[in-house]
Protein backbone atom coordinates (compact mmCIF):
# COMPACT_ATOMS: atom_id res chain seq x y z
CA UNK A 1 0.00 0.00 0.00
CA UNK A 2 1.84 3.56 -1.27
CA UNK A 3 0.90 7.28 0.11
CA UNK A 4 -1.95 9.12 -1.17
CA UNK A 5 -4.33 5.49 -0.98
CA UNK A 6 -7.29 4.54 1.11
CA UNK A 7 -8.46 1.63 1.63
CA UNK A 8 -11.17 0.28 0.67
CA UNK A 9 -12.21 -2.05 3.50
CA UNK A 10 -10.88 -3.58 6.94
CA UNK A 11 -10.55 -6.99 7.35
CA UNK A 12 -10.56 -9.01 10.68
CA UNK A 13 -10.04 -13.09 10.57
CA UNK A 14 -10.77 -15.33 13.16
CA UNK A 15 -8.09 -17.95 13.46
CA UNK A 16 -9.28 -21.23 14.26
CA UNK A 17 -11.75 -22.82 11.38
CA UNK A 18 -10.63 -19.64 9.39
CA UNK A 19 -6.96 -19.41 8.75
CA UNK A 20 -6.79 -23.55 10.26
CA UNK A 21 -8.16 -26.49 10.07
CA UNK A 22 -8.84 -27.45 14.04
CA UNK A 23 -10.70 -30.70 13.53
CA UNK A 24 -7.87 -32.57 14.17
CA UNK A 25 -6.69 -30.32 16.99
CA UNK A 26 -8.78 -28.39 18.87
CA UNK A 27 -11.77 -30.15 18.58
CA UNK A 28 -10.36 -33.74 19.26
CA UNK A 29 -8.77 -32.04 22.49
CA UNK A 30 -12.13 -31.65 23.11
CA UNK A 31 -13.05 -34.75 22.66
CA UNK A 32 -10.49 -36.00 24.71
CA UNK A 33 -10.38 -34.06 27.69
CA UNK A 34 -14.30 -34.53 28.15
CA UNK A 35 -13.53 -38.46 27.48
CA UNK A 36 -10.88 -38.32 30.49
CA UNK A 37 -13.20 -36.16 32.55
CA UNK A 38 -15.91 -38.51 32.23
CA UNK A 39 -14.25 -41.91 32.99
CA UNK A 40 -14.49 -42.63 29.22
CA UNK A 41 -18.40 -42.87 29.86
CA UNK A 42 -18.56 -39.86 26.98
CA UNK A 43 -16.76 -38.82 23.90
CA UNK A 44 -18.32 -35.88 22.23
CA UNK A 45 -18.98 -36.59 18.22
CA UNK A 46 -18.10 -33.50 16.32
CA UNK A 47 -21.62 -32.48 16.29
CA UNK A 48 -22.20 -32.35 19.83
CA UNK A 49 -19.82 -29.82 19.42
CA UNK A 50 -21.03 -28.01 16.88
CA UNK A 51 -24.10 -28.14 18.84
CA UNK A 52 -22.60 -26.60 21.98
CA UNK A 53 -20.58 -23.78 19.76
CA UNK A 54 -24.04 -22.78 18.14
CA UNK A 55 -25.01 -21.02 21.29
CA UNK A 56 -22.53 -18.89 20.48
CA UNK A 57 -21.36 -18.49 24.25
CA UNK A 58 -18.53 -21.02 24.20
CA UNK A 59 -15.69 -19.54 22.18
CA UNK A 60 -13.58 -21.09 25.19
CA UNK A 61 -12.76 -24.41 24.10
CA UNK A 62 -11.47 -25.37 27.81
CA UNK A 63 -14.79 -23.91 28.88
CA UNK A 64 -16.91 -25.76 26.49
CA UNK A 65 -14.83 -28.74 27.26
CA UNK A 66 -15.76 -28.12 31.12
CA UNK A 67 -19.61 -27.75 30.18
CA UNK A 68 -19.57 -30.87 27.99
CA UNK A 69 -18.66 -32.44 31.38
CA UNK A 70 -21.29 -31.19 33.35
CA UNK A 71 -23.97 -31.55 30.73
CA UNK A 72 -23.01 -35.47 30.73
CA UNK A 73 -23.26 -35.68 34.68
CA UNK A 74 -26.54 -33.73 34.61
CA UNK A 75 -28.00 -36.76 32.39
CA UNK A 76 -26.74 -38.61 35.12
CA UNK A 77 -29.48 -37.00 37.42
CA UNK A 78 -26.25 -35.45 38.93
CA UNK A 79 -26.21 -31.65 39.98
CA UNK A 80 -22.96 -29.74 39.14
CA UNK A 81 -22.30 -28.71 42.67
CA UNK A 82 -21.96 -32.73 43.23
CA UNK A 83 -19.41 -33.19 40.56
CA UNK A 84 -15.49 -32.04 41.62
CA UNK A 85 -14.17 -30.50 38.80
CA UNK A 86 -10.87 -28.78 38.98
CA UNK A 87 -11.12 -26.63 36.10
CA UNK A 88 -7.25 -25.84 36.14
CA UNK A 89 -6.88 -29.67 35.67
CA UNK A 90 -9.34 -29.24 32.45
CA UNK A 91 -6.94 -27.01 31.18
CA UNK A 92 -3.54 -28.56 32.07
CA UNK A 93 -5.39 -31.57 29.98
CA UNK A 94 -6.66 -30.30 27.13
CA UNK A 95 -3.09 -28.43 26.80
CA UNK A 96 -1.25 -31.47 26.94
CA UNK A 97 -2.99 -33.16 23.86
CA UNK A 98 -3.23 -29.99 22.13
CA UNK A 99 0.54 -28.30 22.51
CA UNK A 100 1.84 -31.60 23.79
CA UNK A 101 3.95 -32.80 26.20
CA UNK A 102 7.27 -30.68 25.64
CA UNK A 103 7.35 -27.76 27.39
CA UNK A 104 10.18 -26.56 24.99
CA UNK A 105 9.08 -27.37 21.88
CA UNK A 106 5.22 -28.28 20.40
CA UNK A 107 4.85 -31.75 19.97
CA UNK A 108 0.64 -32.03 20.15
CA UNK A 109 -1.77 -32.00 17.53
CA UNK A 110 -1.19 -28.58 17.23
CA UNK A 111 1.54 -29.28 14.63
CA UNK A 112 -0.45 -31.14 12.15
CA UNK A 113 -3.35 -28.26 11.76
CA UNK A 114 -3.85 -28.18 7.97
CA UNK A 115 -3.75 -24.37 6.76
CA UNK A 116 -6.48 -22.63 4.68
CA UNK A 117 -5.37 -20.09 2.72
CA UNK A 118 -1.45 -19.17 1.85
CA UNK A 119 0.22 -15.52 2.46
CA UNK A 120 -0.54 -14.78 -1.43
CA UNK A 121 -3.99 -14.60 -0.37
CA UNK A 122 -3.09 -11.33 2.08
CA UNK A 123 -0.68 -10.00 -0.25
CA UNK A 124 -3.66 -9.78 -2.86
CA UNK A 125 -5.42 -8.07 0.04
CA UNK A 126 -2.96 -5.65 0.80
CA UNK A 127 -2.37 -4.60 -3.18
CA UNK A 128 -6.48 -3.99 -3.44
CA UNK A 129 -5.69 -1.54 -0.43
CA UNK A 130 -7.09 -3.30 2.16
CA UNK A 131 -6.06 -3.17 6.01
CA UNK A 132 -6.41 -7.03 7.63
CA UNK A 133 -5.35 -8.58 10.87
CA UNK A 134 -6.56 -11.07 13.43
CA UNK A 135 -8.60 -11.61 16.31
CA UNK A 136 -9.05 -14.88 18.22
CA UNK A 137 -9.76 -17.23 20.97
CA UNK A 138 -7.07 -19.37 20.49
CA UNK A 139 -4.53 -18.17 23.37
CA UNK A 140 -1.47 -15.92 21.66
CA UNK A 141 1.28 -18.46 21.30
CA UNK A 142 -1.10 -20.80 19.49
CA UNK A 143 -2.52 -18.19 16.98
CA UNK A 144 1.31 -16.97 16.75
CA UNK A 145 2.57 -20.48 16.00
CA UNK A 146 0.35 -20.27 12.93
CA UNK A 147 0.75 -17.21 12.00
CA UNK A 148 4.55 -16.34 12.10
CA UNK A 149 5.85 -20.06 12.19
CA UNK A 150 3.21 -21.93 9.39
CA UNK A 151 2.78 -18.44 7.45
CA UNK A 152 5.55 -16.68 7.74
CA UNK A 153 3.24 -13.67 8.57
CA UNK A 154 5.71 -10.89 10.85
CA UNK A 155 5.07 -9.10 12.16
CA UNK A 156 1.03 -9.07 12.08
CA UNK A 157 -1.83 -7.41 14.17
CA UNK A 158 -3.39 -10.27 16.44
CA UNK A 159 -5.41 -9.56 19.44
CA UNK A 160 -5.55 -13.25 21.13
CA UNK A 161 -7.49 -15.17 23.89
CA UNK A 162 -5.21 -13.04 26.66
CA UNK A 163 -5.83 -9.43 25.24
CA UNK A 164 -9.40 -9.25 25.11
CA UNK A 165 -12.91 -10.97 26.54
CA UNK A 166 -13.98 -13.88 24.83
CA UNK A 167 -16.38 -13.47 22.09
CA UNK A 168 -19.25 -12.43 21.70
CA UNK A 169 -17.66 -9.53 23.66
CA UNK A 170 -16.71 -7.09 20.42
CA UNK A 171 -13.96 -5.59 22.28
CA UNK A 172 -10.88 -7.52 20.92
CA UNK A 173 -12.80 -6.87 17.48
CA UNK A 174 -12.51 -3.03 18.69
CA UNK A 175 -8.93 -3.11 19.54
CA UNK A 176 -7.66 -4.99 16.25
CA UNK A 177 -9.23 -2.00 14.21
CA UNK A 178 -7.94 0.44 16.19
CA UNK A 179 -4.69 -1.30 16.12
CA UNK A 180 -4.44 -1.06 12.32
CA UNK A 181 -6.07 2.37 11.99
CA UNK A 182 -2.88 3.26 14.31
CA UNK A 183 -0.66 2.20 11.62
CA UNK A 184 -1.36 4.49 9.47
CA UNK A 185 -1.51 7.46 11.74
CA UNK A 186 1.80 8.83 10.29
CA UNK A 187 0.71 7.91 6.61
CA UNK A 188 -2.22 10.30 4.17
CA UNK A 189 -4.13 7.22 3.60
CA UNK A 190 -7.80 7.25 3.96
CA UNK A 191 -9.71 4.40 6.21
CA UNK A 192 -12.85 3.18 5.50
CA UNK A 193 -15.38 2.69 7.67
CA UNK A 194 -16.28 -0.52 7.01
CA UNK A 195 -15.18 -3.34 9.01
CA UNK A 196 -15.32 -6.87 7.86
CA UNK A 197 -15.37 -9.85 9.93
CA UNK A 198 -14.77 -13.14 8.83
CA UNK A 199 -15.65 -16.12 11.13
CA UNK A 200 -16.65 -20.06 11.21
CA UNK A 201 -19.05 -19.78 14.54
CA UNK A 202 -22.23 -18.36 15.78
CA UNK A 203 -20.02 -16.54 18.62
CA UNK A 204 -18.04 -14.92 15.37
CA UNK A 205 -21.13 -13.14 13.52
CA UNK A 206 -23.03 -12.41 17.23
CA UNK A 207 -19.33 -10.13 18.01
CA UNK A 208 -20.44 -8.20 14.90
CA UNK A 209 -23.87 -7.95 16.13
CA UNK A 210 -22.75 -6.66 19.66
CA UNK A 211 -19.97 -4.29 17.43
CA UNK A 212 -22.83 -2.77 15.43
CA UNK A 213 -24.65 -1.96 18.57
CA UNK A 214 -21.96 -0.78 20.97
CA UNK A 215 -20.30 1.49 17.72
CA UNK A 216 -23.25 2.43 15.25
CA UNK A 217 -21.26 5.20 13.44
CA UNK A 218 -19.45 2.43 11.67
CA UNK A 219 -20.34 0.09 9.49
CA UNK A 220 -19.80 -3.87 10.52
CA UNK A 221 -19.71 -6.76 8.22
CA UNK A 222 -20.11 -10.60 9.49
CA UNK A 223 -18.88 -13.00 6.96
CA UNK A 224 -18.96 -16.72 7.76
CA UNK A 225 -16.87 -19.31 6.44
CA UNK A 226 -17.50 -23.16 7.04
CA UNK A 227 -14.88 -24.96 8.81
CA UNK A 228 -13.68 -28.52 6.89
CA UNK A 229 -15.70 -30.99 9.30
CA UNK A 230 -19.04 -29.50 8.45
CA UNK A 231 -18.62 -30.05 4.42
CA UNK A 232 -17.89 -33.80 4.35
CA UNK A 233 -21.78 -33.88 3.49
CA UNK A 234 -24.16 -31.79 1.70
CA UNK A 235 -27.27 -31.58 4.47
CA UNK A 236 -24.69 -30.80 6.91
CA UNK A 237 -22.57 -28.32 5.14
CA UNK A 238 -26.05 -26.63 3.87
CA UNK A 239 -27.31 -26.57 7.98
CA UNK A 240 -23.97 -24.65 9.28
CA UNK A 241 -24.49 -22.19 6.31
CA UNK A 242 -28.12 -21.70 7.88
CA UNK A 243 -27.21 -21.30 11.00
CA UNK A 244 -24.35 -18.67 9.86
CA UNK A 245 -26.27 -16.71 7.93
CA UNK A 246 -29.44 -16.91 10.80
CA UNK A 247 -26.67 -15.67 13.51
CA UNK A 248 -25.88 -12.48 11.29
CA UNK A 249 -23.84 -13.57 8.66
CA UNK A 250 -24.49 -11.36 5.56
CA UNK A 251 -22.67 -14.20 3.23
CA UNK A 252 -21.24 -17.71 3.56
CA UNK A 253 -17.93 -19.26 2.26
CA UNK A 254 -16.69 -22.40 1.50
CA UNK A 255 -12.88 -21.30 2.27
CA UNK A 256 -11.84 -17.59 3.46
CA UNK A 257 -10.10 -17.37 0.22
CA UNK A 258 -13.37 -16.88 -1.12
CA UNK A 259 -13.37 -13.38 0.28
CA UNK A 260 -11.56 -11.70 -2.71
CA UNK A 261 -11.22 -8.01 -3.17
CA UNK A 262 -13.97 -8.19 -5.88
CA UNK A 263 -16.25 -9.81 -3.29
CA UNK A 264 -15.07 -7.57 -0.57
CA UNK A 265 -16.30 -4.61 -3.22
CA UNK A 266 -19.63 -6.31 -3.61
CA UNK A 267 -19.97 -6.30 -0.11
CA UNK A 268 -19.29 -3.16 0.56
Amino acid sequence: MTEQSSTRAIIVFDIDGVIRDVSGSYRRAIADTVEHFTDSAYRPTPVDIDKLKSEGIWNNDWEASQELIYRHFEALNKDRNQVQLDYQMIVAFFQSRYRGTDPNNLNGYICDEPLLLQPRYLEDLTKAGILWGFFSGATRASATYVLERRLGLKPSVLVAMEDAPSKPDPTGLFDTVRRLEAGLSNTSITVSSTVIYIGDTVADMYTVIKARELEPQREFIGVGVLPPHVQKTPSRREAYAELLINAGAEVVFCNVQDLTPARVAALL
